[in-house]
């Protein structure tokens, strides 16, 4: 046992004395808490711009046009003479939307006839064009809704609309992109952060040695929980001071959260081992972290669903940490998960870190050898 506490001591150490994994581990965690989410810290994209092309001139266009400048997403900017002036605008990305109310809007409304209105956006950021035709096509729905109240009065019919639609977000209750994103990619964050710190400290040892690293069992298990606190600390640094810092759902199962962070963190160890174990040089681990953090966000099927991803993808997904890892955190820190509806994922992160384990003590475990690390 004291041979393990003085292998995690020396570990401990070793990234306190080396420059690089200090910064990695330890410092791009908590540069990332702040600067990262401050990105999404409104939530939601707000006063875009938006064109009106008003044809009628009617009482009800202008009702029309005050509804759309209300909106919180959009902000009518200008009113072109004609469509061709405005799809000019749009064009010179004066505008992200342009709402065209067509001649005759106010008579056909009146008359009984079915009335259109046009809305066109500006493709070139899907983010922003889709946010803003939504929110546009939303107020011009619920105006076409009291339009045909209005319609059904003057045919003599007054009646309310039979159906008020009521929406409450249930968990991204700002139904923004920082609650979406943020999250998920924190615990990305410190997945990567921790692998790359391993791969530092042992391509580097592995590049002094010139030969591949051998540790006997006491030494190899300090290591690993060396990595294990300070993957710890990242990870609830996230779920629990960012999180309240910059405000986002938090603390649905703190204890659920203990047992899943913790057995996240573990495999997550056992996998950078493994792979770190490959490292020739430091700069391994950099080249290897920039080739695969988009990838494995992507096959963690929260921005894309698994339903849509091929299925060989979706099972080589299962063998990386990160998919169970990130889907269990989220679910248990924003969700209020009980530890029966993340079973799936707390199994597949006990496998993977026996899978992994095994594979890292095959690499490094050496009964007669003993390597520790140092800066």
């Amino acid at each position: 046992m004291s041979r393990i506490w003085h292998s995690l001591r020396q570990t401990l150490l070793a990234v306190l004395c080396d420059r690089y994994a200090i910064v990695v581990m330890v410092g791009a965690v908590i540069l990332y808490s702040f600067f990262y989410p401050a990105a999404y810290r409104h939530q939601v994209a707000g006063n875009l711009p938006v064109l009106v092309v008003d044809e009628d001139h009617s009482a009800t266009s202008r009702e029309l046009l005050r509804k759309l400048d209300s909106l919180r997403v959009a902000h009518v900017v200008g009113q072109p003479a004609d469509l061709q002036e405005a799809r000019a605008q749009l064009e010179a990305g004066h505008a992200e939307g342009i709402v065209l109310i067509p001649a005759n809007l106010e008579r056909d409304i009146l008359r009984g006839h079915p009335a259109k209105l046009v809305l066109l956006g500006n493709g070139a950021y899907l983010g922003r064009a889709s946010w803003v035709l939504g929110s546009v096509a939303d107020a011009l729905g619920a105006f076409g809704r009291e339009a045909a109240v209005t319609q059904a009065a003057f045919m003599g019919a007054p009646q309310a609309p039979p159906v008020t639609l009521v929406q409450r977000p249930l968990f991204n209750t700002q139904e923004g992109y920082g609650s979406a994103i943020v999250p998920g990619v924190a615990e990305l964050i410190v997945h990567q952060t921790l692998l790359m710190g391993i791969g530092v400290l042992l391509g580097g040892r592995r590049l002094v040695l010139g030969r591949r690293l051998q540790f006997d069992l006491p030494t190899l298990t300090g290591m690993a929980l060396g990595f294990g606190l300070i993957g710890l600390f990242g990870l609830f640094w996230y779920a629990g001071f960012t999180a309240w810092v910059q405000d986002y759902p938090r603390g649905g199962n703190p204890l659920g959260q203990l047992l899943g962070g913790t057995l996240f963190i573990a495999a997550t160890v056992a996998f950078g081992l493994f792979v770190g174990s490959f490292f020739r040089t430091r700069e391994r681990a950099f080249q290897y972290i920039i080739a695969t953090s988009i990838p494995l966000f992507f096959l963690a099927s929260l921005s894309w669903p698994a339903v849509m991803t091929p299925r060989p993808l979706v099972w080589l997904a299962q063998l990386l940490p990160t998919t169970s890892g990130i889907n269990l955190m989220v679910r248990l820190n924003q969700m209020d998960a009980s530890l029966a509806e993340v079973s799936r994922e707390l199994i597949t992160l006990a496998a993977l870190l026996v899978l992994y384990g095994a594979l890292a003590l095959w690499r490094l475990h050496s009964p007669k050898r003993t390597e520790r690390i140092k800066s």
